[in-house]
């Protein structure tokens, strides 16, 4: 930061002054002294015609000076309660009054005199509800904002001096005439006694000269910030975290101190007094400013013989010093976190309710910007298109990150360093960071020039380089691994500032020793001594003179390679100039003038061209660049005001005073008078403005000898372009269309009736709305042209995804590629179908429309497409893709493709392998390949039944099988059918669909036994169902079917189920059978066999083994009799059909066959029914 004095205003009669105070919200400055003086006073800024001047820069005013009556003696304390605009103040005889402003003036509201003792301190509390009160004989009084006492309490044997609260308002501190400090609660309870660690090893009467608490109401610099500072009059000083911090920040310095105080946000502690002036016996009145961490920052030389108060303005750019009779306004040019790059101010500040610095990236040219937030930020730094964040780690203690960004935001590469970034600076390929005894270079990968993959935060040989200022680097061999412990050696004489170039990299010492190093490579070249501390270096664009603003805002120029004779007589390299400016703040050199350079003095700018200034312009802007005649600087102080919402405003660009001069000859003198000025002041922008003026005035040898200055070689060619022209009027137009004034140029080619240059004109602008509306209105165009611009608009629209315009003008641009696309975005399919039917065959969009109905699911449309192209094969692709089979077996056998049955095996293993059979069965069946289908289902009914699932999948599963198998049937007939049209064999069809049908063994055992497994579980679940609703005879008959099936169901599920209904039948014989069975079976256990025994023997002990039913009924064929369970007769080897409603035989000839299936029932048990009872086909 730098501070310097710039206004000082006077108090009448010279009545000495004891106190200051600024209110920090509403900008009014109490003054109180000698003789019941007090005085507000509120400067107010001016704002001219000129709308540019703006902060610190714009002139102010006093807008109230009142004299507030009341006061007898010296008023001593003054207060603001900024949230409720009251002013308290107190005088050495202990009258408080409490002022209040009424229609722009103050007047007294309140008055308390307790007339015992005198107030030493008063103090509102943060939210501003409660005033604190204390009185030299240790009486305090806490009082509310509306003027009632909340409490009081004498303190035996203490005497008080001053008053602070704690931010949170929870407690209160007193700090003793004795310089001890106690804190007590905000009920007046004690609490404890502060530790003071700044006195050790002082001796005497020690008197506090200020307690100041920071309250973080606009957030802190860094979590865990000191901001509790304690100062006595001796110089000593402690800055504490909190109350209780054993580690607090100690300074000593040096001052008999008045006051101390906070700016704004807690980042600078200004402490007020004197000093003794170095070799005299007098005091000199100074403020020293510090950070909370005890760093030094500046120090303000103050005329005057006594200094009694300070006091910040609100937002800390102006501080208000009471000096005898006078009231001091000093500036502060605060060091902001910021940098620039690529049309964007980066910027960083704190928000009170977030940890993290929030920095934004304001593109000023389209008024953009982009917010991130970096915890523990250091340092910004920027360079070119690029800006480096210096952060502390979060993770490592002591270790810090350079992270290197573009101008968004966005993090492009960074760096972990255990060197703390004091200083950090950048060019366009290194970024140097440098703590006070070491410096580390990183040539970083310009990110432009690099693919993704190659981004890497390996380390490389080179890329990183670390010295101690002490050393002395060649440069010869490239450091591997970079050692940081070289940071932590001391040195004595530490850096104070560095500067780079692409040439060199310059650091400056406290001792005025420069180190010049060399870049890249980093060999010391030279080192140089000054007679001053530098602070802030800079380089010109050639890298051969440097700018220095050292410590006490001096501006000085040293010249790197001029060789000089010393006063020994020897030759030296390097010239101190001569050259001095006082109270400089920032500078900046020209980009691509090595001579001219601005800086920033107090509130004003100076340009100078080889040292020579030009008139100086109020401003109060940062510098961000200076090149092409032109300055821009930015307004931080106004931009933080608001940060969230900087202003284009605040952002300044100025011209030099040489181009203002060439404008102000070219405008109002001559071309010819400009070109002899711009020939003595020779530049670039100086010579472009020439060719601009030259060429406005047709003057095109002038114009051509500016352009060959400028080396701009497409308007040499345009000038002779120009100049072969015979027409002036033509001239004037082509003129007026090279600098874009290109209304203008279309006016004067029409007025010439030359339309088509002005069409063309249009075109090359890409104009073609406007292409469009001249051909529509005035003709002069062909077809060709009108669709042309259509087209051209219709990109136009399909670029900003207006797909509804943009088919407009497709269809007048007859673009039927383009259109397509349009339709796909819109969804709007039936439009494309329309497109397919227009086109003629095999069109080349005809496979690409294709292809957008297939990425949609159309599948039918999608083959229409390819089929009218011819390609039969993306068709069928297509089907498949879609799992459209039959579509693409039709499509296969309609012409000839036999590749459709590799590719449906392949995809059903595929399925198959991923356990997705019923996918596979789905697959086969839509396919037609019903056979494969069936072979699927009955493997899984296989594997179902040694799993033993459920009776009723294992129904279904057969039952589907079967249907598979009927289907492959009717396939073969049907194919068999379609051969044998126009024959007379058509009886035969059947027979012929049998024999082509082409099956394996495999498929003989699938075809006989798929109905079996079908019947067999049928028969089983019958068998349940009768037992459970009664009908136990039925059941037994059902179940004595079952013995057929050992193959297909588990003979110990069989013969259990038989011997359970044979027994409720009274069925003993068949009963005792079939424990027998159960007892032979070989796959059960020899426990469970003995169970079945004892079971056997419990039921046999009671009923002898023979059936109590003995029904018989006629064979309808021999006439003999047979059990009435019987499917087949023993006298004749007649094989009757089993009902599959009832499960008993069918003795009739007439009987039911269901369509489905081929499976029969008797006539007069399948009449209630509606579907099959085995199939379930519908009947």
């Amino acid at each position: 930061m730098f501070v310097y004095l710039s206004k000082k205003i006077a108090i009448p009669n010279n009545t000495k002054l004891r106190s200051v105070s600024w209110n920090k919200e509403q900008g009014y400055i109490a003054c109180g002294g000698e003789d019941g003086l007090l005085k507000v006073l509120r400067l107010e800024t001016q704002i001219g015609k000129d709308v540019k001047v703006k902060g610190l820069a714009a002139p102010s005013n006093l807008s109230m000076n009142q004299s507030l009556e009341g006061h007898a003696g010296a008023v001593q304390c003054v207060t603001w309660n900024e949230l409720y605009h009251k002013l308290t103040t107190s005088d050495q005889y202990g009258l408080i009054i409490v002022w209040m402003l009424y229609k722009g003036s103050w007047y007294e509201e309140m008055i308390n005199n307790r007339n015992k003792s005198v107030v030493r301190g008063m103090k509102w509390n943060a939210d501003g509800q409660k005033i604190c009160i204390v009185y030299e004989d240790g009486a305090v009084i806490v009082g509310s904002v509306d003027g009632n006492r909340i409490w009081g309490k004498e303190l035996k044997g203490l005497q008080l001096a001053h008053v602070e609260w704690s931010p949170d308002g929870k407690m209160i501190m007193f700090g003793m005439v004795n310089g001890e400090v106690h804190i007590f609660d905000n009920m007046g309870n004690f609490i404890t006694k502060l530790q003071i660690y700044c006195l050790s090893n002082v001796t005497g009467a020690i008197h506090i000269s200020g307690i100041d608490w920071y309250n973080g109401v606009h957030g802190y610099i860094e979590q865990n910030c000191p901001c509790l500072a304690i100062c006595f009059d001796n110089g000593r000083c402690q800055i504490m975290r909190s109350e209780n911090d054993e580690n607090s920040i100690l300074l000593d310095t040096g001052m008999h101190v008045a006051q101390i105080q906070w700016n704004h946000t807690g980042s600078v502690l200004a402490i007020a007094g004197s000093q003794g002036a170095v070799g005299q016996d007098k005091e000199v009145n100074v403020v020293q400013f510090y950070t909370p961490f005890g760093e030094h920052l500046r120090t303000l030389k103050v005329p005057g013989k006594h200094m009694t108060a300070c006091s910040w303005e609100g937002g800390s750019l102006r501080i208000a010093l009471a000096v005898d009779s006078f009231v001091y306004f000093a500036n502060i040019r605060p060091d902001y976190k910021w940098g620039y790059c690529s049309n964007t101010v980066v910027y960083s500040f704190t928000k009170p309710d977030r940890p993290e610095h929030c920095v934004i990236f304001w593109d000023t040219k389209n008024n953009e910007k982009y917010v991130k937030h970096v915890k523990g930020l250091i340092g910004i730094t920027a360079c070119g298109d690029y800006c480096c964040l210096a952060t502390k780690a979060e993770e490592v203690n002591g270790q810090y990150v350079l992270s290197l960004c573009n101008s968004i935001g966005t993090p492009l590469d960074s760096k972990y360093i255990e060197l703390e970034p004091v200083y950090i600076t950048m060019t366009k390929n290194h970024v140097i960071t440098a703590s006070r005894e070491a410096f580390y270079t990183w040539q970083f990968k310009n990110p432009k020039k690099l693919a993704t993959l190659e981004m890497t935060t390996k380390r490389k040989a080179g890329a990183e380089r670390l010295h101690h200022i002490d050393e002395t680097p060649s440069g010869a061999s490239a450091q591997d691994e970079i050692d940081f412990q070289k940071a932590f050696q001391p040195s004595d004489d530490p850096i104070c500032c560095i500067c780079a170039s692409d040439k060199m990299l310059v650091v400056g010492r406290e001792s005025g020793t420069m180190n010049r190093y060399s870049m890249p490579m980093l060999s010391l070249v030279n080192r140089y001594n000054l007679s001053c501390r530098p602070h802030q270096l800079a380089l010109n664009c050639t890298s051969s003179r440097l700018a220095i603003i050292d410590i006490a805002g001096v501006l000085t120029f040293f010249d790197l390679d001029a060789r000089v004779t010393d006063q020994d007589g020897r030759e030296v390299v390097g010239e101190h100039l001569k050259f001095e400016r006082k109270d400089v703040w920032d500078m900046k050199w020209a980009d691509d003038n090595s001579e001219l350079f601005a800086m920033m003095e107090k509130t004003r700018m100076y340009i100078f061209r080889k040292l020579d200034p030009e008139e100086p312009i109020l401003s109060s802007g940062y510098i961000c660049q200076f090149n092409d005649l032109q300055i821009k600087s930015v307004l931080l102080d106004e931009i933080m005001k608001d940060p969230d919402s900087p202003k284009v405003e605040d952002v300044l660009e100025m011209e030099i005073k040489s181009l203002r001069d060439t404008a102000d000859l070219l405008e109002k003198v001559g071309i010819q008078d400009a070109q002899q000025f711009i020939e003595e002041n020779p530049h670039p922008r100086l010579w472009r403005l020439l060719a601009k003026a030259a060429l406005e005035a047709l003057e095109l040898n002038v114009a051509e000898t500016a352009f060959v200055k400028c080396k701009d070689y497409p308007a040499i060619e345009f000038v002779k372009k120009i100049g072969n022209l015979q027409n002036e009027n033509l001239k004037k137009a082509e003129v007026a269309a090279y600098f874009g004034r290109y209304d203008e140029a279309e006016k004067t080619y029409i007025e010439m009736d030359r339309r088509d240059l002005a069409i063309g004109m249009r075109k090359k602008l890409g104009d073609w709305m406007r292409v469009h509306q001249m051909l529509t209105t005035g003709g002069g165009g062909d077809d060709l042209q009108m669709e042309e611009a259509c087209n051209a608009i219709g990109d136009q629209y399909a670029d900003i995804q207006k797909w509804p315009e943009a088919v407009k003008y497709y269809l007048r641009g007859r673009n039927q590629e383009r259109l397509a696309e349009c339709y796909y975005m819109l969804e709007e399919y039936q439009g494309l179908e329309t497109m397919v039917d227009s086109l003629p065959e095999n069109h080349k969009l005809l496979p690409d429309i294709a292809k957008m109905f297939l990425s949609v699911g159309m599948c039918d449309q999608a083959v229409n497409s390819y089929r009218k192209c011819n390609k039969i094969k993306e068709a069928i692709d297509c089907c498949v893709q879609l799992n459209q089979w039959n579509t693409a077996i039709d499509l296969a056998k309609t012409h000839n493709v036999r590749e459709i049955d590799t590719l449906l095996a392949k995809y059903a293993q595929h399925l198959l392998e991923k356990n997705k059979q019923i996918n596979a069965i789905e697959l086969y069946r839509k396919a037609g390949h019903f056979m494969e289908a069936a072979k699927i289902l009955y493997k899984m009914s296989e594997d179902q039944g040694k799993q033993r699932s459920k009776p009723l999948m294992m129904k279904k599963l057969y039952v589907l099988a079967g249907l598979m198998v009927e289907q492959y049937h009717e396939a073969m007939k049907l194919t068999s059918r379609n051969k044998s049209k126009g024959r007379k064999a058509e009886a035969a069809t059947a027979l012929a669909g049998f024999l082509e049908e082409d099956v394996s063994m495999n498929d003989t055992k699938i075809i006989d036994n798929v109905w079996r497994g079908a019947e067999a579980y049928h028969f089983y679940i019958m068998a349940q169902r009768q037992l459970h609703e009664g009908y136990v005879d039925a059941a037994m008959r059902t179940a004595l079917h079952l013995r057929d099936f050992e193959d297909i169901i588990d003979p110990l599920d069989i013969y259990s189920l038989l011997a359970l209904v044979s027994t409720a039948n009274k069925g003993f014989g068949t009963c005792s059978k079939a424990f027998i069975k159960l007892e032979s079976i070989d796959t059960i256990s020899p426990e469970q066999k003995q169970l079945y025994s004892e079971l056997a023997l419990e039921i046999f002990t009671h009923h002898s083994p023979k059936d109590t039913r003995n029904n018989k009924v006629e064979c309808p064929n021999c006439a003999s009799p047979m059990p009435d369970w019987s499917t087949l007769c023993t006298s004749c080897d007649s094989k009757f059909p089993t009902c599959i409603v009832t499960g008993r035989p069918i003795l009739e000839n007439e009987f039911w066959m269901c369509s489905h299936c081929k499976h029969r029932a008797a006539e007069k048990e399948i009449r209630t029914k509606h579907a099959c009872p085995l199939c379930h086909g519908p009947f």
